[in-house]
């Protein structure tokens, strides 16, 4: 596919790249299968906990999909050619993020996706137990998935977020801060929200020991 005839990429409406656009439909067919391959494995997981230990770590799934305007928007901020062989190089482009109730579970769950003997682990990255400098705490894998069509099999990577219900809370909250306020944020703004990323470090903390010896007690 030739580069795209576009500099610059706000406000795209996808429809004038005509017949391209069906190869950004076929793309985006791969990645959506993809998406539904690995939410079926972690409700698999979860039916297994709640069957087996009457307990489900997974409090709920979040998963998205970027849009065509959204692919090519980061194809240019990173000065790669504006083409399929160049979006299909993109890691993030099928993404979902797993919820779950203990810091504890989201370690349990993400080794058992690990575990899978279908699935390749491209990349990881623990910014829990090394968290990033505005206190974003996240623990992200991405995975290659097989996706099986009727006349082949496509390797397609997908991004997994694990979090807790507080990494979660934060992580939003912190989103919407940042995407309502243009620029670079005050350092005061900065400073508080990184206090209440520890704010949260503690509860994942104080509640992961409340459930231990509640478990060691009815042992």
């Amino acid at each position: 596919m030739p580069q795209l005839p576009f500099k610059d990429l706000k406000n795209i409406d996808i429809s004038q790249f005509g017949t391209q656009i069906e190869d950004f439909k076929s793309l985006s067919l791969k990645y959506r299968c993809a998406l539904r391959e690995i939410e079926t494995k972690f409700a698999i997981l979860n039916d297994e906990y709640k069957s087996i230990h009457s307990y489900n770590p997974i409090e709920h799934m979040k998963s998205r999909l970027k849009a065509p305007e959204s692919i090519l928007e980061k194809l240019q901020r990173r000065g790669l050619e504006l083409s399929i062989e160049s979006a299909e190089t993109l890691t993030d482009i099928a993404g979902i993020r797993v919820i779950c109730s203990f810091l504890s579970d989201v370690y349990e769950i993400a080794a058992s996706i690990k575990a899978q003997t279908d699935l390749t682990i491209i990349k990881e990255r623990d910014y829990i137990k090394n968290p990033k400098d505005n206190g974003y705490r996240s623990l992200h894998l991405v995975v290659s998935v097989p996706v099986f069509f009727s006349k082949k099999v496509e390797n397609v990577p997908v991004e997994i977020q694990f979090r807790t219900i507080s990494m979660d809370t934060w992580a939003s909250l912190e989103h919407k801060l940042r995407y309502k306020y243009e620029g670079e944020m005050p350092d005061d703004i900065s400073t508080m929200l990184l206090n209440c990323a520890g704010t949260t470090t503690h509860l994942d903390e104080e509640m992961l020991m409340a459930r231990n010896r509640l478990m060691n007690n009815h042992v």
